[in-house]
Formats: structure tokens, C-alpha cells, sequence
């Protein structure tokens, strides 16, 4: 009897996970797409911390269309055509962001010399 017993119940286990576990690594990739998107509304947010209602649509935007088989680059190309690339946290390498990507290495390099100079070259 309970060997009858737990073939039904590895039986209902394995089912359960071949229907219901795909669903938590549909909800893992909306979350990982939504906490590199700026929320519109909110200050300083992501729409994954947000509960806005923008934050809400765009959830379900990217969970509708994750169900409809686009990739998760062609999530963010659609969101970018639609709210520009300010929607996204990491804006990627472009003529448009170079100077955006540079000026913090620039700034590191001068503030580094400018500290070498006041430190040794000063000295007198």
C-alpha cells in the first residue's frame, strides 16, 4: 500500500514540476529584465522596486512578451523605441553615449595626477 502510495505521489511531483516549473523562470527573467529599467514615474526606481502603474504594465509587457518568444534584447530595442534609451540603466556604447562612458575615466585620470602633482612635485 505505501509503495503504491509514493509512486502516485513522485508520480504528482514530477508532474507538477514538468507544468508549474517553468513558470518561476518566466517570473525570474521579468524580474532580471525589470531591475535594469528605470521607472518613468518614480525618482531614482527601477520598475522591478516600483509599484507604480507604469512599473505594473511594463511588467506585464515583458511577461507577455517573454510568453511570445522574444528574446530579451528585443525587449529592450522595443522598450528604448518607445521611451528612448533613458529607460535603461546600462545604456550601451554609441556615438550618442561615448562621452558618457569616458568622463568618469577622464575625471579618475586628472584627479589622480592632480594628487601626484600635489604630493610629490610640490614638494619644496
Amino acid at each position: 500500500m505505501t509503495k503504491k502510495l509514493f509512486k502516485i505521489f513522485y508520480f504528482l511531483f514530477f508532474l507538477n514540476l514538468i507544468l508549474f516549473g517553468n513558470v518561476n523562470a518566466e517570473t525570474s527573467k521579468v524580474d532580471e529584465i525589470s531591475k535594469n529599467l528605470r521607472c518613468l514615474i518614480c525618482q531614482g526606481q527601477s520598475v522591478y522596486d516600483s509599484n507604480s502603474e507604469f512599473a505594473l504594465s511594463v511588467k506585464t509587457l515583458i511577461s507577455q512578451k517573454l510568453a511570445a518568444g522574444n528574446s530579451e534584447d528585443d525587449i529592450y530595442n522595443f522598450l528604448k523605441s518607445k521611451y528612448g534609451d533613458w529607460i535603461v540603466y546600462e545604456p550601451e556604447i554609441n556615438k550618442f553615449t561615448f562621452l558618457l562612458w569616458l568622463l568618469p575615466i577622464f575625471l579618475f585620470i586628472f584627479g589622480g595626477l592632480l594628487i601626484v602633482r600635489k604630493l610629490f612635485i610640490n614638494r619644496t
